[in-house]
C-alpha cells in the first residue's frame, strides 16, 4: 500500500498548509481527503505536490507491503 504520512510531515515543515494547497494552488479538498485516507492519487497530483513543496517523491509517499494489496 502507498502511505502518505511523509506528506503530512513535509507539509508541517513547509510554509504551506492545506488551506493554501486548496485555495492558492487549487488542489481539491477531495484530493486532500484521499491523502488523509491513503487512497490513490494521480502521478500528476504527486508531481504538483513535489513542485509546490519543493521536495522529492519519498517526502510525499512511501510503499508499505500489505496483505491487503490486490493479488498479482
Amino acid at each position: 500500500m502507498i502511505d502518505y504520512s511523509p506528506f503530512w510531515e513535509t507539509l508541517k515543515k513547509s510554509s504551506e498548509s492545506t488551506y493554501t494547497l486548496i485555495n492558492h494552488y487549487h488542489i481539491s479538498s477531495s484530493t486532500i481527503d484521499k491523502l488523509r485516507k491513503n487512497k490513490p492519487v494521480t502521478t500528476t497530483t504527486l508531481n504538483d505536490l513535489c513542485r509546490i513543496l519543493n521536495c522529492k517523491l519519498e517526502e510525499i509517499a512511501k510503499y508499505i507491503p500489505s496483505d491487503k494489496d490486490q493479488p498479482l
